[in-house]
């Protein structure tokens, strides 16, 4: 562990979405200290798959130091391939998709359990409860189409990049319910999630105290 305490923290989205999901997350950071870096993952180009959506992050992360990689929803299928190739002092996941080394991300739906859930009902908004509406529009506005085209291919991540580990569950979730959540979490990471209040999209419903905890997972590292 550096002895510097300020952190980089690297804010990957989640599926067909930009890096201004965590706009409001950024500037805590920000005022705790630390560099942000929210890059949008090449989604649209149908030739990428989640090997050339790590590499962009990367990419975006320069030279900085530091790192702290961070992975909201479907963004947990690329946070672990950006740390198995770069320097990483911390890896969370933010009510996010953990994959198995070498599984397809369109396996992970089946092979995570999730596939067998009760469907939710199609009144209830899975994603956004909680969030704004001002927010809420722009954010759909926002929105990308994710081709998904090369999601049936294996992920190249060979094995768990050995770096520590946490997972921020939201205890509100309606897409990523929490007791599917804590239920992943431990067969596929070995470890207990977190947990925190607010739904799916928690950096537009409860920001600075995501920001707070992501702040307090650095400062418990050891040095």
């Amino acid at each position: 562990m550096a002895d510097n305490e300020t952190a980089t923290f690297v804010l990957i989205h989640g599926g067909g979405s930009t890096g201004w999901d965590w706009h409001l997350v950024a500037p805590v950071l920000r005022g705790l200290g630390h560099e942000v870096v929210a890059v949008d993952l090449p989604l649209e180009d149908p030739a990428n798959g989640v090997s050339e959506y790590a590499d962009a992050v990367i990419e975006a992360c320069g030279d900085r130091t530091n790192l702290v990689v961070v992975a909201h929803s479907w963004g947990g299928l690329v946070a672990p391939i950006v740390s198995s190739r770069i320097a990483t002092e911390l890896l969370v996941f933010v009510t996010a998709m953990v994959p198995l080394p070498g599984e397809a991300p369109n396996d992970w739906w089946s092979a995570s359990g999730f596939s067998d859930l009760e469907a939710s009902d199609p009144e209830v908004d899975a994603f956004y409860n909680g969030v704004p509406a001002e927010l809420v529009e722009e954010c759909n506005r926002r929105g990308r189409e994710q081709t998904g085209e090369r999601d049936g291919e294996p992920t190249p991540l060979k094995a768990w990049p050995d770096v520590p580990t946490r997972f921020l569950l939201c205890r509100d979730d309606r897409f990523f319910p929490p007791a599917f959540m804590r239920g992943m979490v431990r067969e596929r990471l070995g470890i207990e999630p977190d947990e925190i209040d607010g739904g799916h999209m928690i950096a537009l419903a409860n920001p600075r105290e995501l920001a707070e905890r992501l702040h307090r997972y650095w400062t418990e590292l050891p040095r």
